[in-house]
């Protein structure tokens, strides 16, 4: 579905990510670790649109989209929560789920509103409330919220768990299974590698911008050597 080939990409002269390669499975949920630095989150700017590439090349579902705008690779089938979440704080839960569904048709807006909120109902109990004064977790199922409202293929969710209570992380892995039910493609950046490993389909470990690993995220669990340099288990 996504194919990352020998991707560099980064922020003027500073080259964040270098020759990565990586390849997503329809309707799996690929876990993308590393340390911090190693750069994960650049990566997902980079697929979004949103961080210069430099060289390689992006496709998605068959096609070259290594020149497209933001917009235009939202319009095709690509989302992100980013790190951060990143919401319009002084807009309401409602008006945030309406900027994330500006690329469909104004129609849609009702029936993409109720399944983001059947998925997060905490959110229908705030949809007039301001986005900053959430809660960090309301504020997390927001940002995964508005990203859905663009009726994505692939979403890609930046550092889930950050800032978290456990009850919360417990709520939004059972949602990203939904998602997966319902046959999304799943990118995660995720900290908590332990967690990862747990809901994962397929893991890609980054060092230093490149690719070091990447398979089964079953296969990761039984590689003693990748799990105690990379992925902290032991």
């Amino acid at each position: 579905m996504l194919e990352i080939h020998h991707l560099s990409c980064g922020y003027g002269a500073f080259q964040a990510v270098g020759d990565l390669s990586l390849t997503l499975r329809r309707g799996t949920i690929t876990g993308l670790i590393g340390a911090n630095g190693a750069g994960k989150s650049s990566t997902l700017m980079c697929v979004a649109g949103h961080v210069a590439l430099q060289s390689g090349a992006i496709m998605f579902e068959g096609k070259d989209i290594s020149t497209l705008a933001p917009d235009q690779r939202v319009r095709h089938g690509i989302a992100i929560s980013p790190e951060g979440r990143r919401l319009f704080k002084d807009l309401s839960v409602e008006d945030n789920l309406r900027v994330g569904g500006l690329t469909q048709p104004a129609s849609r807006f009702a029936q993409d509103r109720d399944y983001v909120l059947a998925l997060f109902p905490r959110l229908g109990e705030r949809l007039q409330s301001l986005a900053g004064n959430l809660s960090g977790g309301e504020q997390q199922m927001l940002a995964i919220g508005r990203a859905l409202m663009a009726r994505p293929k692939l979403i890609m969710i930046d550092e889930l768990s950050l800032g978290l209570m456990p009850k919360v992380i417990d709520l939004c892995y059972r949602a990203l299974k939904q998602l997966q039910q319902d046959g999304m493609t799943i990118l995660l950046v995720e900290q908590n590698t332990d967690r990862v490993l747990s809901i994962a389909d397929d893991v890609c470990v980054l060092e230093s911008g490149r690719t070091v690993w990447q398979g089964k995220a079953s296969d990761a669990r039984k590689d003693s050597t990748l799990a105690a340099a990379y992925l902290g288990l032991h």
